[in-house]
């Protein structure tokens, strides 16, 4: 980490809220210009707060990439909220997701009720313009200037890339002058362990059935480098609650868990730059989302007695 800081660059922290699947994932990569938070059309993607860095000749802004905030179901659930709503109070500015209609729903009112506990500047950020009519991205700007005091709205298609370059230089124009925190060849504070069963957990989602996905986790048991450097053997765990849900995520003869390992291996090598060697586990925890001691285990639940 680095303290060095120059006249007129700009530094800060920025968390990115919202409800579940808004696209924060997305737009957080746009934004730092390359793939770390996992994304996937189903909702509760993100379970940490991912924490990625942009550094260019403007600045250095820090990204908070948080759970969507839900109302929680289980212990899991009740950890994603918590860790959301925490880190509103440390951040410089807030990045509100929404999507483009002028309808607000149980969700988007209690986000605006937390929003109104803290005195960070929020930026709106209608997102998925592509996806609507300019008249309901209109009156959905309309309905949401009437519900908080933004500093300002900016709208958004995060998928395609659309104003986001506009969004970050006004980012850079709210953040204080300040010090570099981190070298700027840093990406992400996250362990390569956390990434390679992040980018396992996403490839799972996006090949199994919708019922499954909510309920698995993976646990990297080894990531190490062979003597002679050419490779990286990583073993991992793909954890499940249902005995019928490790059959569909084995496949018949293995061939899902194949597809899983080939598409996870392909990205970790890509991120990585290095040879991996990917074995892949399944294994039934039955309740694991309600278990503090698993929930930990897998990384989960800050352990609060440890700095």
């Amino acid at each position: 980490m680095s303290g060095s800081s120059k006249k007129g660059f700009h530094s800060g922290f920025v968390a990115l809220i919202g409800r579940p699947n808004v696209g924060k994932s997305t737009l957080m990569n746009h934004l730092i210009k390359q793939k770390i938070a996992i994304t996937s059309k189903k909702p509760q993607t993100t379970r940490n707060r991912i924490q990625t860095v942009y550094t260019d000749e403007r600045g250095q802004i820090i990204f908070l990439d948080t759970p969507g905030i839900h109302k929680a179901k289980n212990k899991l659930g009740e950890y994603m909220v918590n860790v959301a709503e925490g880190t509103l109070s440390e951040v410089d500015v807030i990045l509100w997701l929404v999507e483009p209609t002028d309808y607000v729903g149980a969700g988007e009112q209690h986000i605006v009720e937390v929003l109104k506990r803290t005195n960070t500047p929020v930026i709106l950020v209608i997102n998925k313009i592509d996806t609507v009519d300019k008249t309901v991205v209109a009156k959905a700007e309309e309905t949401y200037r009437g519900l908080y005091p933004f500093c300002t709205i900016v709208t958004v298609s995060a998928l395609r890339n659309t104003n986001v370059d506009r969004l970050e230089s006004l980012l850079f124009s709210l953040l204080p002058e300040g010090p570099m925190y981190y070298d700027e060849d840093t990406v992400t504070d996250q362990p390569e362990r956390q990434i390679a069963a992040e980018i396992i957990r996403e490839k799972a989602l996006r090949l199994l059935d919708d019922e499954i996905p909510h309920g698995i986790a993976v646990a990297i048991e080894q990531m190490k480098e062979r003597p002679d450097g050419g490779m990286v053997d990583i073993d991992a765990t793909i954890i499940c609650e249902r005995d019928s849900h490790k059959g569909i995520i084995i496949g018949k003869q293995g061939s899902m868990l194949k597809r899983i390992g080939t598409d996870a291996r392909k990205e970790i090598e890509l991120l990585f730059e290095y040879r991996v060697n990917l074995k892949l586990w399944v294994k039934v925890k039955k309740d694991w989302r309600d278990s503090d001691f698993l929930l930990k285990n897998y990384g989960y639940v800050e352990k609060k007695d440890e700095e």
